[in-house]
């Protein structure tokens, strides 16, 4: 019993704050010690400043989500780290273009109260380095969730990029961010390397009729191994293109596909 409760709340610690709360109260983990699930209930509208029937909407929200990532990630979870972490990423590629074009799609979650600065370097990493050089090659235009800003990373000449959302961001609040990346080159795979939790990542690589030789997916390798290790072999759809999908990335692993033109 004590091993499915520390699992259950391992992954709480992906949801929301009022996801995670109200999840965790519903099932008796957290908050009041009432054994009658409607005086939990009451206890978590009060808590969340809301009314009864949305407090519900948050247990039924939260053990939705909590369900989920317990069905597909089991023991193996990533317990988030660092001052935020991701909850769902979508990558859409598009290499069918005069230039390589990628729009990200990232759901942050803040760990640290006050968070006023996402650190994009890590992103652009965590996202697919594009770029066969750095961030200077890179072409970053935010659609959506904050300001760009570019930085010195240390006491490296080598530029980095942050994000400053448009008021800091709380413990446990989500966070929407949407991006557009473009670059002259690309080495010839895509994946995501992150730096600490990623719950979800789904990537959609747009060929069109510059169909590769072979795509391979990629899935918890090191990223030394990148060309070396075989994958597993794809198959472009009708339209160009290739769709996958990971749950539960590990940190400092690659997850994405490879090919060859």
């Amino acid at each position: 019993m004590q091993k499915v409760i520390e699992a259950i709340s391992r992954q709480a610690l992906l949801l929301g704050r009022e996801q995670r709360q109200a999840a965790l109260t519903a099932l008796g983990l957290s908050g009041p010690g009432s054994r009658f699930l409607k005086d939990r209930q009451a206890w978590i509208a009060q808590n969340i400043d809301r009314d009864i029937r949305t407090a519900r909407r948050r247990i039924d929200e939260g053990c939705a989500e909590l369900a989920l990532l317990l069905a597909e990630g089991g023991e193996t979870a990533t317990t988030p780290t660092g001052s935020w972490h991701t909850e769902r990423m979508r990558v859409l590629l598009a290499l069918d273009q005069p230039r390589p074009e990628a729009f990200v799609f990232r759901r942050v979650v803040a760990c640290n109260e006050s968070l006023d600065e996402l650190d994009l370097a890590t992103t652009l990493t965590a996202s697919g380095q594009l770029a066969v050089h750095g961030a200077d090659d890179v072409n970053v235009d935010v659609f959506a969730g904050g300001t760009l800003l570019r930085t010195r990373n240390g006491s490296s000449k080598q530029t980095g990029l942050a994000l400053r959302p448009p008021e800091p961001l709380r413990r446990g609040q989500k966070h929407e961010i949407a991006l557009r990346v473009r670059t002259a080159e690309m080495l010839p795979h895509y994946v995501c390397v992150p730096k600490s939790a990623c719950a979800e990542f789904t990537l959609t690589v747009r060929f069109g009729t510059r169909t590769p030789r072979t795509v391979a997916l990629l899935e918890k390798v090191f990223q030394n191994d990148l060309r070396s290790v075989t994958g597993t072999p794809l198959e472009t759809d009708a339209a160009g293109e290739v769709h996958v999908r990971f749950r539960n990335l590990q940190p400092e692993f690659a997850y994405g596909i490879r090919w060859d033109q």
